[in-house]
């Protein structure tokens, strides 16, 4: 271990414990290094690590801060690593969402709300009528996938699913979906996904979201051997 990853080791722990809480000013930059026992330069570089990975916050004039913590800010850069992944990482993101997304399909069927569903249904129907637009397509599939999770109640499910829901992929598999005039057996899961939510039925819920994202595995898993057969 690095003597700057040591720095940022003292730093976390200080946050972990709860001596520097959510939403708490740091000491002045040279009372926390004799602190810690810490150079003024490692303590600099070490605040700098956890303002990128916004466990701090830099506010300049003004002191840096402990952010929020909240789920969505520390787990939010998942989404930035997964538009860098290609071949077969893309099928094990897949798998991963094979693993999550039923199961928080199946939760939202017993906790969404009248407006949650209302919005889901809003977004249904947006690609319902965008058939052949793969932009609008690919905007409303994410906002349905995103109001379905959200209605779990669980930020840190919500924040982890939408970081491993790569627009580039989304985007590729429509665009894909249309060309091969297949993008109405998708939609209809979509729609599926829908109606089990609206009976509240989360067995079933679960079951089409799966099926759901069974299929873009499939499709996925076709077009790689076949890219990489070409």
């Amino acid at each position: 271990m690095s003597l700057t990853d040591k720095a940022i080791h003292r730093i976390r722990e200080l946050v972990q414990s709860g001596e520097l809480p959510p939403g708490a000013k740091l000491p002045p930059e040279q009372q926390l290094a004799a602190e810690l026992g810490l150079s003024r330069n490692l303590m600099r570089e070490a605040v700098k690590a956890l303002a990128v990975s916004r466990v701090l916050e830099i506010r300049r004039g003004d002191g840096t801060y402990v952010t929020s913590l909240e789920p969505e800010l520390l787990l939010g850069g998942i989404g930035s690593a997964v538009e860098l992944l290609r071949g077969d990482t893309l099928l094990e993101l897949t798998e991963v969402r094979r693993l999550f997304e039923p199961v928080a399909t199946g939760l939202a069927a017993g906790r969404i709300s009248a407006e949650g569903l209302a919005e889901v249904e809003r977004h249904l129907e947006a690609m319902q009528a965008a058939r052949e637009d793969v932009e609008e397509l690919n905007e409303h599939d994410a906002a349905f996938h995103r109001a379905v999770i959200a209605a779990t109640g669980n930020a840190t499910l919500a924040t982890l699913l939408e970081g491993i829901a790569s627009r580039t992929l989304r985007a590729r598999v429509w665009r894909g979906l249309v060309d091969e005039d297949a993008a109405g057996r998708t939609l209809a899961e979509h729609k599926a996904i829908y109606h089990a939510l609206a009976a509240g039925d989360a067995a079933l819920a679960q079951a089409a979201a799966l099926m759901h994202v069974s299929t873009t595995e499939q499709w996925l898993r076709e077009h790689l051997d076949r890219d990489g057969a070409s």
